[in-house]
């Protein structure tokens, strides 16, 4: 891990882990609940209270962010794993292998591609940004997002805006429960707060489907299977009713969209079964995603009126078409966080080198009118037109002397970040931090 340099210097760090590189066994031990990130935070600002701070925890990663003005202000990598360790109850030892490191644009860079949801397990998703933006307002909350961090998590929720705008990533999904919602039963029902929801199964792909819905603004779901106790679960986790399976032809009476999601070996409903049922509904719309494989639901049962029914084939080609068409539009999305990320590394340098170049100019301002008043006396003149010519030449020599290094410093902060040559002017000046 990287050691403390002796030069100054605003810095932007991270730690975390991801579904990317960080088996689920460990992720879960690192997950923070939002009153753990709280506390985290105060915590963090006892033991680094001149570094700002942002965590962001979600099912998926867990990140700590940190910034301060200078690298002597700031925890190092190894700091920041032993905090995250003690924070959850384990030793840096048993997480340490697990987790990545970046500092300064490549933590910046992976910020925006986060917020940008490119980086997501699920790409485009629309929730980790508002995740994001969640653990900046709670760092901001506690003040641990002072000016650093603050400019950093605000330039990347802009950069995650003009990724959903200029990219159709966020209108490409891949997953099945993804489609099967937000392309296939938004094309049914133009709102959800007032359908009824059936989930027959309680398993994986059951449950991320019913994620998708209640971000639709599903409320009254029921959900039956073999298994109450599994039924119960699920239903618990999403605010709804579990009930029995011999429930199942009246809770299909009522609904108005079903998933279903079993792992029967044979149908669990046919048309002649089904003939009873949609008599009984009166002609209401209801949309049937049959994610089961094999099927839940005879096909033959799409031929009765006013019922839509989808198979796990028919959402299986969609995600296919989306994933085709979001790999084209893969490299526009990097392209702008590319681009975004050098502008900012740019900007940050620019303002890192702003307070020096300001000093120096106010020195040689210092320097100038002493000498300036020094020349005039001795002239004994009161002339005030040769007054204002001999301080215009004065004006124009300290530019002439000062703009070689003072714009080596800026091109060198165009170009990355100027510590050499700004510590070098720092000294030579006799600059205090």
């Amino acid at each position: 891990f990287r050691k403390h340099r002796e030069i100054a210097g605003m810095k932007f760090q991270l730690v975390g882990c991801s579904h990317h590189n960080t088996p689920v066994e460990i992720r879960e031990k690192l997950a923070f609940s939002k009153d753990q990130v709280l506390t985290a935070l105060r915590e963090f600002r006892g033991v680094f209270p001149k570094s700002e701070a942002v965590l962001l925890s979600t099912c998926n990663r867990t990140e700590l962010y940190t910034a301060a003005q200078s690298d002597t202000s700031i925890p190092t990598h190894q700091q920041m794993i032993e905090f995250l360790a003690k924070a959850r109850g384990l030793q840096a030892d048993e997480i340490r292998s697990e987790l990545f490191v970046e500092s300064d644009a490549k933590a910046v860079k992976h910020l925006f591609t986060v917020a940008s949801s490119l980086d997501s397990m699920v790409i485009g998703e629309a929730q980790i940004l508002a995740q994001v933006k969640q653990a900046y307002e709670v760092a901001v909350q506690e003040s641990l997002s002072m000016p650093l961090s603050h400019m950093t998590f605000q330039a990347a929720l802009k950069v995650a805006k003009m990724v959903a705008t200029n990219t159709t990533i966020q209108q490409r999904r891949v997953s099945i429960p993804s489609v099967a919602v937000c392309d296939f039963a938004k094309d049914i029902f133009e709102r959800f707060d007032d359908k009824k929801i059936l989930v027959i199964g309680a398993g994986e792909m059951a449950e991320e489907t019913l994620v998708y819905l209640k971000g639709e603004g599903a409320k009254t779901i029921s959900v039956v299977n073999r298994n109450p106790a599994k039924a119960e679960k699920l239903a618990k986790q999403f605010d709804g009713k579990s009930y029995g399976w011999d429930s199942l032809i009246h809770q299909l009476q009522a609904a108005d969209l079903v998933v279903s999601t079993t792992g029967a070996s044979e149908p669990i409903l046919d048309a002649k079964q089904f003939a009873e049922i949609h008599k009984n509904r009166q002609q209401r719309t209801l949309f049937v995603l049959d994610l089961a494989i094999p099927r839940d639901f005879d096909p033959e049962i799409a031929d009765f009126s006013n019922v839509y029914l989808f198979t796990i084939d028919d959402l299986q080609s969609q995600c296919d078409e989306n994933r085709t068409a979001r790999e084209k539009e893969w490299p526009k999305a990097e392209k702008i966080i590319e681009k975004e990320t050098a502008e900012f590394m740019t900007e940050l340098n620019r303002r890192m080198t702003g307070p020096t170049i300001k000093r120096v100019r106010e020195l040689a301002s210092e320097i100038k009118s002493r000498e300036l008043a020094r020349l005039i006396n001795k002239l004994d003149t009161t002339d005030e037109k040769m007054e204002n010519e001999i301080s215009h030449s004065f004006d124009r020599l300290i530019n002439k002397i000062l703009h070689p290094p003072l714009e080596s410093i800026r091109d060198e902060a165009k170009s990355g970040e100027p510590t050499g040559l700004l510590n070098a002017l720092k000294r030579l000046f006799q600059i205090k931090e």
